[in-house]
């Protein structure tokens, strides 16, 4: 692990009261914040409300204690929504926990073989078109509960969903719309003349206030779910190998998640107060907080975007505002989360809408749709349109194959094979050009030379009179197996048309892979010269 250690015992080295006290306060601000997210994201998911603030009191303590940044705040997010609500309705709690708990361990075996700088090699279509895809599968999630609809059935997929809402829209109820629109302009409005408070919860107080009050025939929490104010509880599940098999993908995709959300929270971080978060230590906390949490009753956590700025716009300066934020999540577990049965469902919806609207990155989604080629484009509508229709598993998974594909035919239109008489070479002091000899041809390679681009390498032409074949590899930067196999081809065909092959100045990686395959030996050290110079020199001796 070398020098990886948790950020909580780089902080506490000069820690003071006067850190204290403004880790106490963005810790509070945090937990306010928090508080209806955790229940809101909880009922997206498909499970009790208090499992939300479970989440955020269990994963965000130890990853705060435990994670490389600073300032991450972590807790349930709107990106594992869909994918939890689709395992607890296939499998069950406990499919839910054995998921969780595996993409810990996940988590764990990235964080330990420091893997944190791979998430770069997830292209930002993909990421974008998943997010995008995940707001949307919110949004259509939360329109039963927003317009008061009746469900004759229980669908899964989003699609699903929007064909059953549409059916029973008949059975919408006005006063469930009216609270509904209410709870979303309190959450336009109140942001722009009153920043300190959350209007997410201010919405909370005014519309239970008004639907108590009035006698409403509104539902809420209560009406729908048991309210537990119980504190969190060590629970083992059933574990078979048919579970295991059956979540296997989803834990993979709830790690990757988590990873690539963590990360990016951070490095927003790291810009919004110029430090440097540990990414294995992060990734790590990640697996011990998330695994933690499904043991305790709770779902997949990850770093949270919004509440790690706020953190920070609130004067968090160490790991201790996320363990106060969540200690105060659980004193309003054990004292409050009766009064949660009194939130209308209608106002869940419209926090759901505002944080779906919020990660959606619509300006962003259309910018690079317009603005991309037409390769990345198709590659972000597909993730896109494959995240709503089917899943987040199908959609990363076609999503990085285009992408990888894409990236080799781009590879492979770059690297070229070309022949040529004359040349300037750079590197000489007097840039002089130099003539090829009438028994010689020269074949400049450009590019790397892989699996897509081995079919450039050239044949010997039928009744060559020319005796040696240069090949110029200055410029080729890395050589797999397909494309040596061709080379080992080229010059078999030569050594029977009698044509000697010189190579010149063959770098680091490919001469490293021809001297493992043995194709060094083969065609002889002599036969390798550094430069164009030297190979022609070997040429005109042969």
């Amino acid at each position: 692990m070398g020098k990886t250690r948790p950020q909580l015992l780089l902080s506490l080295a000069d820690y003071s009261k006067e850190k204290f006290g403004k880790d106490l306060v963005s810790g509070i601000i945090v937990a306010i914040i928090a508080l209806p997210l955790s229940i809101a994201l909880a009922l997206a998911s498909g499970v009790s409300p208090e499992q939300g603030l479970y989440t955020a009191i269990v994963a965000g303590f130890l990853i705060s204690a435990l994670g490389g940044s600073k300032v991450q705040i972590a807790g349930p997010t709107a990106a594992f929504a869909a994918i939890v609500a689709g395992i607890v309705a296939r499998n069950g709690m406990d499919g839910l926990i054995v998921a969780t708990v595996l993409a810990g361990i996940l988590l764990i075996v990235m964080g330990v073989l420091r893997m944190g700088s791979m998430i770069r090699f997830i292209p930002y279509t993909i990421t974008t078109g998943f997010t995008a895809g995940i707001a949307v599968t919110i949004l259509i999630g939360q329109l039963k509960d927003f317009f008061g609809v009746t469900f004759r059935h229980a669908p899964i997929e989003a699609v699903a969903k929007l064909k059953e809402f549409l059916l029973c829209l008949g059975t919408a109820r006005p006063w469930a719309v009216a609270i509904g629109c209410l709870a979303l302009a309190i959450q336009i409005v109140w942001p722009r003349f009153f920043r300190r408070v959350p209007a997410s919860l201010v919405a909370v107080v005014v519309t239970a206030a008004l639907v108590q009050g009035l006698a409403l025939p509104v539902d809420t929490i209560g009406d729908l779910y048991t309210i537990a104010g119980e504190l969190p509880r060590l629970t083992l599940p059933h574990i078979t190998y048919g579970t295991v098999a059956a979540v296997l993908p989803d834990a993979f995709t709830i790690a990757i998640l988590a990873a690539i959300e963590s990360l990016l929270s951070c490095v927003v971080a790291d810009e919004m107060i110029g430090a440097r978060h540990d990414s294995s230590m992060e990734l790590i906390a990640q697996g011990v907080g998330n695994a933690a949490s499904a043991l305790f009753g709770g779902i997949p956590a990850t770093g949270a975007i919004a509440r790690t700025a706020a953190n920070i716009r609130n004067g968090g300066v160490s790991p201790v505002a996320g363990m106060v934020h969540a200690g105060v999540l659980l004193l309003t577990l054990v004292c409050f989360m009766p009064y949660a049965a009194l939130i209308p469902m209608p106002c869940i919806a419209s926090i759901l809408f505002m944080v779906a609207y919020n990660m959606s990155g619509w300006r962003v989604f259309v910018r690079v749709l317009r603005r991309s080629p037409k390769s990345d484009a198709a590659v972000l509508l597909t993730t896109f349109l494959l995240t709503v229709v089917f899943d987040l598993v199908v959609a990363i998974g076609v999503g990085l194959s285009l992408a990888c594909l894409l990236f080799m035919k781009r590879m492979a239109d770059v690297a070229k094979v070309k022949e040529w008489q004359y040349v300037e070479d750079t590197s000489d002091e007097q840039g002089r050009f130099r003539p090829v000899p009438a028994h010689v041809m020269v074949y400049e390679i450009e590019g790397p030379m892989f699996f897509g681009a081995a079919d450039q390498i050239p044949h010997i032409a039928p009744g060559e009179t020319r005796r040696v074949m240069v090949l110029r590899m200055r410029s080729v930067p890395a050589l797999d197996v397909t494309a040596l196999n061709s080379l080992t081809r080229l010059w078999s065909e030569c050594e029977r048309a009698g044509v000697q092959v010189v190579f010149s100045h063959v770098n680091e990686q490919p001469l490293s892979v021809i001297r493992k395959a043995g194709f060094y030996e083969q065609v002889g050290a002599d036969n390798f010269c550094p430069n164009i110079d030297a190979a022609l020199e070997r040429a005109a001796q042969l």
